[in-house]
């Protein structure tokens, strides 16, 4: 840990030659996945230690990737392929020579196998939370999607539906096809079923049968019982954004073959951009070029690596920066509360200090009962020393000297760094953080703190805090109860129920409430916290009237810190509590609330709060997301609150939406996002997000929205329908809406750079209009989106500025030139308020629109694009494009585009209507002429 300044040449060498040694095992960790020589490496597929131990699931995830490498390497023309690949086995698992992890967790993985949760619970898919383009968070098989074979009938092949959902994740494209819009009307007036390409063919089956299409379309409304079944066999090679279970599809949709009406995803959220286009702009297909030759490459290399003991280290500073602010309190309070509380049972556990030196204060102790939590908390410091100085580097040596002692190796530990310390020299020993294979997390306090700190945790996939010097603030406990070992068994963790500080006057109270729902209350703890010498008079009521009182809780008064753990299982419903303040003076009291899941046949509902990155620039925002879930399905109708905390300001609270809008990129997903801006200073920001949802409203959503692989009911195979087993529709538990329920989750720091002093000019714009829709009535076309604001997701815009144009690349690539329509009349409303505008395309699609070279079909569609502009004519991005069929011939019903198909056993086929016309015209006119020659025929006979 010698700082590369002091090193000799001999030092320096070995230090090279080390890092060279080094490179192909280090040059991936914490990166993620990376792609170099055409090869993806670094991909993590983890197995959740609730999913039973089967001797078949890892087979078929190796075969499902080595399926997708070679499906990926043709559909991407050469481009990319897997090389090597690990699987995550549970520690629940049998050991059976896995290698030992790192700094692999589940949290990190890109692809995480569960069991299902309740009907539905088998489609794959792909959390995206971000725009066209950006890569996703993580897929999601069920092992019963990976073992049971029958499910392939409906999905496909297993590596043809990685291959999607890779697409999603990596990629950032979207979906070809739409549940809930199977049909539309093309721009020529055609019903068209929702797909790409349209050269998909396949026929309507009614609930007995095959029917003629009209026999499926009532009033321009898809009947109930009606389906679209596609042939089996097809000529269309594209797309596997759509329909990745056939056969013929290979590849994505490009310019050519990409059905741009298509009312899906993939168009609104890429301003009807193919998959193609959108795939080869990526910095994947930028830094890479085709594979010379015709061979295929290499099968992926798997290993597979499982978690032994759970192993942590505290690595706490007590230079004299400590002494600051309240800082070593913070950290004490903390840290007990961690190791007699949130840290699991079985885990062993060892305790460092440092300030220019490293000091073991605990070797590692495995916790058994309360007695071995007691016994590492009289290790933590309670003095700081007169030495200002601070070696993160020293600590650290420490902590891995502790560690070791268990296995010979640091491999699968976890570090816990608490500093206030301006250690430059932080980076000197980050080759030696990597190839430990520990995961560091780092909870910064002060703004003293250097930044390379956070590089610890960012290059080992740990996680990151700041802890701002605030009596009010809680983030330091936040911190310490969002460490988790990272094995995405949620029911084991802790969650946090509440967490709150108050600066309360002499004799006055802080008083709230905490729901407990019905889905935790095992190892129930009530947490008090306070600045002097005594703790406030303590009153707690449980649902039923019960009163626990500040003797019934257990003080530590030297940590200043009072504690009840609820015996058995915590009474559902809402707790109340109230603190008294005795003292003669202001002083912070704080609570935090945490619990386990009451059963592991109720998943509880759980929160993710994070950030899209770790550090921006002004003026651009960050934007803060929170992943509310329970299980795998979606929590709907929840409240949503970030507080951001600045280092040296007050705390922002700032509303979460998952309204589709803004920030959020796909309505009722679970994840409640917002853009964050209100830049106080240059420097850290601490996140939590608080979520609640009152029992009157419904709450879970029983189905996965946004990114997933399609299920097919069927196919036409030979003539014949062959109908795949439907999936079920999942019931709704009344008794999981009986109490809501509160949740707290730590999003971690992020930091704030050129942030100018004093007050600065607007500017920041409303943001991107992405929910534009369009839809013709009668003789006018009405326009709908969610308002923007003043500034991005906040205020109120100025005004819009809508254009049409009726080619679709003249509002694609020139949109200022595109034409303008009147909206003096147009008054944006408040953000996040549905807006309505309704205008006549008549008389601006009259006018002259330049028609781009080689577009020479009739087209009775118009393309509409908006974007909204701020007080200080600050400019939206341009909006997705809408688009809207215009012509409907008068007194008559739409012409229906016959997708046909001769069955086996049908004795006449569905012909088109314009060649039943024909037969009946020309009928028509055989019947007149022979009447005609029969009345001349009479009439020459008469005469």
């Amino acid at each position: 840990m010698t700082n590369m300044d002091n090193m000799g040449p001999l030092g320096s060498l070995k230090f090279v030659t080390l890092l060279v040694a080094l490179i192909p095992e280090l040059l991936f960790l914490g990166a993620g996945v990376q792609l170099q020589d055409n090869g993806y490496d670094g991909l993590l597929v983890a197995i959740n230690p609730q999913v039973s131990e089967d001797q078949n699931l890892i087979p078929n995830i190796k075969e499902m990737i080595t399926e997708a490498s070679f499906y990926l390497f043709n559909a991407t023309k050469r481009r990319v392929f897997f090389r090597n690949v690990k699987i995550l086995i549970p520690a629940t698992w049998k050991a059976n020579n896995y290698s030992k992890v790192k700094q692999e967790l589940y949290e990190k993985a890109n692809v995480r196998v569960t069991d299902r949760y309740g009907a539905h619970g088998d489609d794959p898919y792909t959390l995206q939370y971000r725009g066209c383009g950006e890569e996703g968070k993580y897929i999601h098989f069920t092992s019963n999607f990976l073992l049971n074979d029958d499910l392939i009938a409906g999905y496909g092949p297993r590596g043809r539906v990685f291959v999607h959902e890779w697409a999603h994740l990596r990629w950032g494209v979207f979906d070809e096809y739409n549940d809930e819009k199977p049909f539309y009307i093309n721009g020529q007036n055609q019903i068209k079923v929702t797909r790409c390409s349209s050269d998909i063919a396949g026929i309507f089956v009614c609930e007995k049968g095959p029917c003629p299409q009209e026999n499926c379309i009532i009033s321009k409304l898809f009947k109930e019982g009606c389906m679209f079944i596609y042939n089996s066999t097809q000529n269309s090679t594209a797309s596997i954004m759509f329909m990745q279970s056939l056969s013929s599809v290979v590849e994505f949709c490009n310019a050519r073959t990409h059905n741009q009406e298509a009312p899906n995803l993939q168009n609104q959220m890429c301003s009807l951009r193919s998959a193609w286009d959108v795939i080869t702009d990526s910095a994947d297909f930028n830094h890479s070029f085709p594979m010379n030759g015709t061979e295929l490459p290499p099968p992926p290399v798997f290993s597979l690596v499982q978690a032994g003991n759970k192993v942590v280290c505290l690595v706490l500073d007590v230079s004299s920066k400590m002494a600051e602010a309240e800082r070593l309190l913070k950290l004490q309070q903390a840290a007990e509360f961690y190791l007699m509380h949130i840290v699991e049972i079985l885990t062993f556990v060892g305790i460092v200090s440092f300030n220019s030196k490293g000091e073991i204060r605990a070797q590692l102790h495995q916790i058994n009962s309360d007695d071995d939590r007691k016994l590492l908390v009289s290790h933590l410091p309670m003095t700081v020393s007169a030495e200002a100085e601070t070696s993160i580097c020293s600590g650290l040596k420490k902590g891995f000297e502790v560690v070791e002692k268990l296995n010979g190796k640091a491999y699968g530990s976890v570090m816990i760094l608490v500093t206030s310390g301006d250690d430059e020299h932080v980076g000197n020993c980050l080759l030696t953080v990597l190839s430990s294979g520990s995961t560091i997390h780092s909870i910064a306090l002060g703004s003293s703190v250097v930044e390379n700190l956070e590089e610890l945790s960012h290059r080992t996939g740990g996680l990151k805090f700041f802890v701002p010097d605030d009596s009010n603030s809680n983030s330091m406990i936040d911190a310490f109860s969002r460490i988790s070992p990272g094995t995405g068994d949620i029911f084991q963790q802790h969650f946090q129920l509440q967490s709150t500080g108050e600066n309360v006057k002499p004799h006055h109270q802080l008083k709230d409430s905490v729901t407990v729902d019905n889905s935790v209350g095992n190892d129930t703890t009530f947490l008090v916290t306070w600045q002097t010498s005594g703790p406030p008079e303590i009153l707690l009521l449980d649902p039923n009237g019960r009163k626990y009182y500040t003797n019934n809780f257990a003080t530590n008064p030297s940590l200043q810190t009072a504690c009840l753990c609820v015996p058995g299982t915590a009474e559902p419903g809402l707790w109340t509590y109230t603190l008294n303040n005795t003292h003669h003076s202001r002083q912070a009291l704080k609570v935090t609330v945490t619990s386990r899941a009451s059963s592991s046949a109720r998943p509880p509902a759980t929160v993710e709060a994070f950030v899209e990155r770790d550090s921006t620039r002004f003026p651009h925002p960050v934007m803060i997301y929170a992943n509310v879930r329970k299980g795998i399905y979606p929590i709907l109708n929840a409240t949503v609150t970030a507080i951001i905390e600045p280092e040296a300001a007050d705390p922002v609270a700032l509303d979460l939406f998952d309204n589709g809008a803004g920030a959020d990129i796909i309505k009722n997903d679970g994840i409640y996002s917002r853009y964050f801006f209100s830049f106080a200073a240059n420097g850290r920001y601490s996140l939590k997000v608080h979520v609640s949802h009152s029992p009157s409203l419904s709450g879970l959503a029983y189905s996965i929205p946004g990114s997933r692989a399609m299920y097919v009911p069927g196919y036409i195979a030979n003539g014949n329908i062959q109908m795949n087993t439907p999936r079920k529709s999942a019931g709704r538990s009344e008794e999981e809406q009986k109490w809501g329920f509160s949740r707290i989750s730590s999003g971690g720091s992020f930091s704030v750079l050129g942030v100018p002093a004093g007050p600065h000019p607007d500017v920041f714009p409303p943001c991107k209009i992405t929910d534009l829709h369009a839809v013709k009535v009668e003789e006018e076309v009405t326009l709908s989106w969610t308002a923007p604001g003043e500034d991005y997701d906040q205020g109120q815009a100025n005004s819009y500025e809508i254009r049409i144009s009726k080619h679709l690349q003249n509002i694609q690539d020139d949109f200022n030139n595109a034409i303008l329509v009147n909206t003096s009349k147009l008054n944006p409303q408040k953000a996040g308020t549905k807006e309505v505008f309704t205008f006549s395309p008549k008389f601006f699609t009259n006018g002259p629109d330049h028609q781009p070279d080689g577009e020479t079909q009739e087209s009775h569609r118009i393309y509409v694009a908006i974007r909204a502009i701020d007080r200080s004519s600050l400019k939206s991005a341009v909006s997705n494009i809408a688009q809207a069929s215009l012509f409907i011939p008068p007194y008559s019903a739409p012409i229906l585009a016959r997708d046909n198909l001769i069955l086996k056993g049908v004795l006449t086929a569905l012909g088109s209507i314009g060649i039943i016309c024909l037969t009946i015209v020309i009928t028509h006119c055989i019947l007149n002429r022979k009447n005609r020659a029969d009345k001349k025929k009479n009439g020459t006979k008469l005469i």
